[in-house]
């Protein structure tokens, strides 16, 4: 008795001690973020480094009134809601149908588009939105997200379609639904939780591209994670400018999926099981 109280006890040490080695690190460096936009320049280059100081909030006042970067807000939530709607509309269907019809290899073909690098589209995207006069275009960048937005809401729909049982859309065909009818009046309502969270995930995603927002953005559609990029010139980095920008584009979204996190598990968990 007294061995198996040790023994559970040990590994209960152990799970939590290996959760806080794993965590840890994320942590540690989020939290130096933030110091570092609290920080004056002075202190963020100091050796060794403040731990106890005085926050001050100048830095973040500079970002909006020197950087204009609630403009840069503004377009990244544009960017990232376009995407994200159009791959829901566009890919929804599209997982249907290769759930439904066991669509495997067209299915596949999506997965690769997806572990491509993005750096291999870049060129071919440059040369087709230069020839249309796109290039800083809200058009531009939206298509070029939705090559990271479509594919990963069609593989987490799947598995949710995949998951429904047949018998209720034949009961509603039954009842004089058509496929399509079938597909928005029965089968859509019970994926809310499926749709919520590829919706979440897509829209982060989106909201966190770079390399395709440096190449194709501009000074009217450049997005937050860019802007960054103003805090750096020739001979000098604003570490205090950069911690508060860079804080500004993560915060947001670490509350928002904090508060959504039970969502994003369990539409997570649901989409894993099948019958």
């Amino acid at each position: 008795m007294a061995k198996n109280r040790t023994a559970k006890a040990l590994k209960t040490i152990l799970f939590y001690a290996g959760a806080i080695a794993l965590c840890a690190p994320p942590l540690f460096v989020f939290v130096w973020m933030i110091m570092t936009g609290l920080k004056t320049g002075v202190q963020n280059i100091s050796y060794p480094p403040e731990f106890i100081f005085m926050p001050t909030l100048e830095n973040f006042r500079a970002v909006f009134e020197q950087y204009n970067f609630f403009h840069y807000l503004m377009n990244s939530l544009i960017i990232a809601t376009l995407a994200t709607a159009i791959s829901l509309v566009l890919g929804l269907p599209a997982a249907y149908s290769i759930a439904k019809y066991r669509q495997g290899k067209i299915g596949i073909l999506i997965l690769i588009a997806r572990m491509t690098p993005f750096v291999s589209y870049l060129l071919p995207w440059y040369i087709i939105f230069r020839y249309l006069k796109l290039i800083d275009s809200y058009s531009a960048l939206t298509v070029t997200h939705l090559i990271i937005t479509m594919p990963m809401v069609i593989w987490l729909m799947v598995s949710f379609f995949e998951s429904m049982p047949g018998e209720l859309e034949d009961a509603a065909m039954i009842d004089g639904c058509s496929r399509w009818q079938s597909f928005l009046l029965i089968v859509l309502p019970l994926m809310r939780n499926g749709i919520a969270t590829s919706a979440i995930m897509a829209f982060i995603f989106s909201w966190n591209q770079f390399l395709f927002s440096l190449i194709l953005s501009g000074p009217q559609t450049k997005t937050v994670p860019v802007a960054v990029y103003n805090f750096i010139s020739y001979g000098k980095i604003d570490w205090a400018g950069i911690g508060a920008a860079a804080t500004l584009i993560v915060l947001p979204v670490s509350i928002f999926a904090f508060f959504v996190r039970k969502s994003i598990v369990q539409g997570l968990t649901m989409g894993a099981l099948k019958d």
